[in-house]
This record gives structure tokens, C-alpha cells and sequence, in this order.
């Protein structure tokens, strides 16, 4: 598919606009010093239909009581459940989590792995995780597709698919290399606040003029 919207303009406004927002959380932990790509999965797992103030809540209660693979892993069930909630299907997370931990320390020695492959082995974590660790948590060229980066690349007509995974590979046929990392970053702070799912907030948009808002049946 041809597309004539111009990603190299939007990447370059959207580095602008999204500096007046707040930064997404897993994203924050991604700038620590300590056990950043631990703690960018972990977040990202406790993220999924979860807003980022819960998220972050939540991730900032269980890594003051256990910030490694084997901590987590050590911890009850049931524990590991007070300290996330009320993150969505906190129940089902707590097990993934400590499954998780429990794959790092006994297959990967307590080192997070660092590439997809390697990281779609551990519980709970699908492409999007494992993209978002290998780009956030180690640097890394990939792709990372939620719902604002699949929902958003459409409204751009950048891409033109049905699903989260589609988007990832299509993405990965035409954005530009030097974009990959900081793709989803964009997008999500974008989604979050102005992009939002229903009803976007198209008049204040940086992007109003370059964007021709595919899709997009009620703005304000």
C-alpha cells in the first residue's frame, strides 16, 4: 500500500508536542540506572488494559518491596496480588509475574533476556512486551505496537491492517530504521492524551494539518 502522509514531518512534531505531557511510565523505567529492562517488563506486564497511574502505582509498591527477578519469584502469590492491585486481572498478572521471574532465574540465570525470541518464553509476555523491553530496556531496534500505535498508524493511513501484530510487520516493511525505538514512546503519549479512542482532540493537534484522520468519524 502507497501512502502519502508524511512520517519523517510527523516524527519531528510529535518530538515536540509530546515534551508538555507526562512521560509514559514504562518508559521512566527505562531511564533508571538500575535494572532498567527488568523493570520495563515488569511494568509493562502490570500495564495491559490498566491506566499508566495505576501502572505506575502499582510497580512503584512491588519494586519497593522486590526490584529482582528473584525476589519477585520468592513472593507468595497472594502478596505479589495486594501489592499490584487494582491494576486489571491483577489475579492472572501476580501469576504471570512470578512465573516470569521464576523462567529468569532458573533459564536465563537472573538476567533479563534481551531479545524477542528469547523473551515470548516468558509468561504473560507477548510481541508487545517483548518489543518494548528489547527497545526501552536494552536499546535495541523493534517495534513496539499497542493499541495507540495500531489505532494511530491507521488514522495516519501510514499503514492499512486489522490487528496489533499486522501493524508491527507492516511497520517494520516501511518506517524508517532511525524511527524504531521511539515509535511507540510517540504514540502512546500521543493516544493518551490528545489521539485519545474516542473523540480526538484534533483542534489543538501539532499534526491537524499533515493528518487526514482515517477512520476518524467524531473529533473535537
Amino acid at each position: 500500500m502507497q501512502s502519502n502522509f508524511d512520517i519523517d514531518k510527523a516524527v519531528k512534531l510529535l518530538r515536540q508536542e509530546v515534551l508538555k505531557w507526562k512521560t509514559p511510565i514504562v518508559t521512566k523505567y527505562s531511564k533508571t540506572k538500575k535494572r532498567p529492562a527488568f523493570k520495563v517488563l515488569i511494568s509493562c506486564l502490570l500495564s495491559l488494559r490498566t491506566r499508566d497511574e495505576q501502572t505506575a502505582e502499582a510497580s512503584k509498591r512491588l519494586f519497593a518491596i522486590a526490584d529482582t527477578p528473584a525476589k519477585i519469584a520468592s513472593l507468595p502469590t497472594d502478596k505479589i496480588e495486594k501489592l499490584i492491585y487494582p491494576v486489571g486481572f491483577y489475579r492472572t498478572k501476580a501469576k504471570s509475574i512470578k512465573e516470569a521471574c521464576k523462567t529468569i532465574v532458573e533459564k536465563y540465570k537472573g538476567k533479563t533476556p534481551n531479545t524477542i525470541e528469547e523473551l515470548l518464553t516468558l509468561k504473560g509476555a507477548g510481541r508487545k512486551t517483548a518489543n518494548l523491553v528489547v527497545t526501552l530496556g536494552f536499546n535495541k531496534p523493534g517495534i513496539c505496537v499497542d493499541t495507540h500505535v495500531h489505532r494511530i498508524s491507521n488514522i495516519w493511513g501510514y499503514v492499512e491492517t486489522k490487528t496489533p501484530e499486522k501493524t508491527e510487520f507492516a511497520l517494520r516493511e516501511k518506517l524508517p530504521p532511525q524511527y524504531w525505538i521511539e515509535y511507540n514512546d510517540l504514540l502512546v503519549t500521543l493516544g493518551q492524551n490528545q489521539c485519545k479512542p474516542i473523540s480526538p482532540i484534533c483542534s489543538t493537534c501539532l499534526l491537524n494539518g499533515v493528518c487526514p484522520k482515517k477512520g476518524v468519524t467524531r473529533s473535537r
